[in-house]
């Protein structure tokens, strides 16, 4: 599970879910955007055209599904609801893992029910270069004994472990920046997928008002 606003969904969200499915040896990687995201403010278009945008973006790539589980639930997005839901689907003894940036990952003490998480999946932090400053206590103790070294460690057990990740490609791309650009009608070509980016254009998404 790969969960996020996708405000909009754009080339380095999706490269990191190809890379995620490589490096892990996943089945599929459910790209799930939130449709109320508790932590953060409201994205700028609808939970259905996010959605829409996602599709477009993914296309036919292999591995990847956009997910609208969250589209269809009532209230914020809480990510352990998420995975009860999957794991609902998947069984028992099914190996889960959400992944999630290390912004988020410095935040997760302060999410709805972090323990419950780790009943559910295991979790995968995508490291970002130059950010090894030590952790929050509160989260400090949250993954304490759980932190493991490598995929394989991870894959031992259907939930309960953190790996860190760092990916081949490190695509510095934000979806605040694609908005601003777009709002002052400037070029936002090799920074989207060309479908999503036509979409956009075509219904004067992220347009000021």
């Amino acid at each position: 599970m790969l969960g996020g606003t996708f405000d909009p969904v754009h080339l380095g969200h999706l490269r990191s879910a190809v890379e995620l499915l490589e490096a892990l040896g996943l089945d599929r990687v459910h790209m799930v955007p939130a449709k109320i995201p508790p932590l953060r403010g409201a994205p700028q278009v609808t939970p259905e055209e996010r959605l829409a945008l996602l599709r477009l973006g993914i296309g036919e790539t292999p591995g990847l599904v956009a997910d609208p589980r969250e589209l269809e639930r009532d209230g914020p997005s809480y990510s352990a609801d998420t995975l009860a839901s999957l794991r609902g689907e998947y069984g028992n003894q099914a190996r889960l893992v959400m992944a999630l940036g290390h912004d988020a990952f410095l935040r997760l003490a302060d999410w709805q029910s972090p323990r419950r998480l780790f009943e559910l999946a295991h979790l995968v932090v995508i490291d970002r270069p130059g950010h090894d400053a030590p952790l929050p206590s509160a989260l400090a103790e949250l993954i304490r004994g759980r932190e493991v070294a490598s995929a394989e460690a991870l894959m031992r057990r259907p939930a309960g472990h953190l790996l860190r990740l760092a990916l081949p490609t490190r695509m510095a791309i934000s979806a605040t920046e694609i908005r601003r650009r777009l709002a002052s009608e400037r070029s936002v070509r090799y920074l989207l997928p060309e479908a999503v980016e036509a979409r956009i254009l075509a219904n004067l998404l992220y347009r000021r008002r």
